[in-house]
């Protein structure tokens, strides 16, 4: 079973930057697509970023311009570049390939923006 390891995250005033990181268990050499998730009590997981395996990007309006997505397949890691990080973005974020596995969710890395 594929395993993904988030981590990266933290706490940062509005204005911040992050870099968060996967590893992943297997090959992303495969890997059609990865995405990048994140999630706030109470609410659903939503898609933040999906990048193809021949650098299709694809991401949600309210990080467009802020976010990077980009993948070392060598290094079976998925990144997320974060800047001007707003307190909206405060979430735990959860990478996973496309189409998902649903049992391969990891812990996720919390991400919190604020003063």
């Amino acid at each position: 079973q594929v395993q993904f390891v988030e981590s990266g995250g933290g706490s940062v005033p509005p204005g911040g930057s992050l870099k968060l990181s996967c590893e992943t268990s297997s090959s992303m050499r495969s890997v059609y697509a990865m995405d990048w998730y994140r999630q706030v009590p109470g609410n659903e997981r939503v898609l933040v970023a999906r990048i193809t395996k021949v650098g299709k990007i694809h991401y949600i309006d309210s990080v467009k311009g802020r976010f990077t997505i980009f993948r070392d397949d060598a290094k079976n890691t998925l990144y997320l570049e974060m800047k001007s990080l707003k307190p909206e973005d405060t979430a735990v974020y959860y990478c996973n390939q496309f189409p998902n596995l649903p049992d391969s969710w990891g812990q996720g890395t919390q991400v919190t923006v604020s003063w």
